[in-house]
């Protein structure tokens, strides 16, 4: 317990710091966690090593490139350009990899490389600085709320086979914390914002709203892929707290949740 809790303090320091910053030191982090992302992710395959695995690292590097390109049709060039490659590594050293790999190494590109670079994304917006962190008060704190709601209130299993202790109470419980936490926190700054949202308060409570309902998709889809191949944990990067992609994993899902439902209800009810 000791160990989780200074290296939980300790990631706490270096994600303030990276978010802080902006720029190219978020850039640079941002890429760093989803290269090691995605090494974990593979490493399930047991292809971390392989030619194949090299090409997906590849593409992840020249998303991010592109990324400063801000040109969005250059994604979609390359991820045909990947495809391509990848299913040409998969003929010319037939058979050693399954059709299976392939589609793995691809999955890790968009599963990981693309869904965790809206932290970089979110925090470029205006204003991004305070924006960025309802990426993380929307999924570690559904993660906090829900864990005590279902510790007290909890009795119906969500999923029994998959995450024995999760609840439908304790779901319920940390979507409405993680809310208010992002109302309170829009509030909070809500002066820093009133000439770059609409209506900062209830946009942050939306926001963190989105993303905390869809963080508990994204730790269930991170903990299916451990059970289905019998891996413990992804990674021992962070002592007592496993990899990037078993702390990071709801942040997959919220990171672009929030960046949408910024933009989202700025367009809409931004005039």
């Amino acid at each position: 317990m000791r160990t989780r809790i200074l290296s939980g303090a300790v990631l706490i320091v270096i994600l303030f710091t990276c978010l802080y910053f902006g720029g190219w030191v978020t850039y640079g982090f941002s890429l760093f966690i989803s290269l090691v992302g995605m090494y974990e992710l593979i490493r399930v395959k047991k292809i971390e090593k392989t030619g194949l695995a090299v090409v997906g690292y590849a593409a992840a590097v020249m998303y991010y490139i592109i990324l400063l390109m801000n040109d969005p049709a250059y994604i979609l060039l390359l991820l045909v350009a990947t495809c391509i490659i990848m299913m040409s590594v998969y003929i010319f050293t037939f058979p050693k990899y399954k059709t299976e790999d392939v589609m793995w190494v691809f999955f890790s590109i968009i599963y990981v490389a693309v869904m965790l670079s809206y932290i970089y994304q979110v925090r470029m917006l205006e204003n991004g600085v305070y924006i960025v962190w309802l990426i993380f008060v929307s999924s570690w704190g559904n993660d906090t709320f829900a864990y005590f709601t279902g510790v007290f209130l909890g009795k119906h299993k969500m999923t029994p086979k998959l995450s024995p202790k999760k609840t439908y109470e304790g779901a319920v419980g940390g979507i409405i914390g993680a809310t208010l936490l992002g109302f309170v926190y829009g509030y909070a700054i809500s002066f820093k914002l009133s000439n770059v949202l609409v209506h900062p308060v209830y946009t942050f409570a939306v926001a963190s709203f989105i993303g905390a309902f869809l963080s508990i998709f994204g730790d269930l889809a991170a903990s299916a892929i451990k059970r289905n191949h019998d891996v413990k944990d992804y990674g021992k990067l962070i002592p007592g707290h496993g990899g990037i992609m078993d702390r990071f994993d709801s942040a997959i899902f919220t990171a672009p949740a929030v960046f949408w439902a910024i933009e989202t209800i700025n367009i809409v009810f931004g005039g």
